[in-house]
């Protein structure tokens, strides 16, 4: 088998005030790993600080975890569906962390994934939540991303609006909006994450396609897509041709740049100025 030409890069957006605020330390709640044949990225859904979530450990120790053992079990198993993967893994991780945490918690740590299998004649993907997958056949990209979470918690939205992020009343909106997102979690009419239930994982957005007729395959976080989806100054072609020419990295630090633009997430309202962000490329 020949193997992809894989490269990522990962920055958490503490070092730049990763809440809204200078100074304001966060762990990077990204992960990304990598097998010569598969990629996977996490991002994890952290919470601010003081609000329970019946969890010792938090999202950036749940996300490593949880990315570790799915990567794991793709090595394991070569032929594996991702969603039974991903599936164990969450299973896995529920029953060893849940014997000094309370996993039943509706706060309980949890994370988006996208994860990239090459097998001899195809890839395999999966997208459980905003992570975005990009596929391009030379022709035309293909952007997969699973945006049921954004519609439950509109206030949110409206939140951003009207509170700059780090101010206290920006954190007393936002820790309202995620009580009212954690009612939502894995349920039908809500959206599903990885956390605690492993049968999240066969609500992911899965598919395959022929590695021959592949040219360009990324994984990103919601960190990175805020390029596109956020700023408008870039399309997905973009930004998997820059990735190719100067390395994940350099879509790490476009976005710091944007967010500098607006360090009061004024003209572009978001719930943190600078957020973790994570890329991968992967060269079929």
């Amino acid at each position: 088998m020949t193997y992809p030409r894989i490269s990522f890069a990962t920055a958490a957006g503490s070092p730049f005030g990763g809440a809204g605020a200078p100074g304001h330390g966060r762990d990077n709640e990204d992960w990304v790993g990598a097998l010569p044949h598969a990629v996977v990225v996490l991002d994890g859904a952290g919470v601010p600080p003081g609000m329970d979530t019946g969890c010792t450990h938090g999202a950036a120790w749940y996300a490593a975890e949880l990315g570790r053992r799915l990567l794991d079990r793709i090595g394991a198993h070569r032929e594996i569906p991702l969603p039974d993967a991903l599936a164990e893994a969450i299973a896995g991780l529920a029953a060893d962390h849940g014997l000094s945490c309370d996993v039943g918690h509706p706060g309980t740590p949890s994370a988006t994934v996208a994860a990239v299998r090459f097998r001899e004649r195809e890839a395999d993907w999966l997208v459980l939540s905003d992570a975005t997958v990009l596929l391009d056949d030379g022709h035309r990209v293909e952007a997969v991303c699973d945006r049921r979470n954004s519609a439950v918690s509109p206030e949110l939205s409206e939140s951003n609006r009207r509170h700059v992020p780090g101010e206290p009343a920006h954190e007393e909106a936002l820790r309202h909006s995620i009580a009212v997102v954690r009612e939502q979690r894995n349920r039908p009419g809500g959206f599903w994450i990885a956390s605690a239930d492993p049968a999240a994982a066969h609500h992911a957005y899965t598919g395959s396609r022929p590695r021959a007729g592949l040219r360009r395959v990324a994984l990103l976080t919601d960190g990175v897509t805020r390029l596109v989806d956020m700023f408008g100054v870039a399309g997905w072609t973009d930004l998997l041709g820059r990735a190719e020419r100067a390395g994940p990295g350099a879509l790490l630090d476009e976005v710091r740049a944007w967010e500098l633009r607006d360090p009061r997430a004024a003209r572009w309202p978001r719930i943190k100025v600078h957020d973790d962000a994570t890329a991968a490329l992967c060269l079929p």
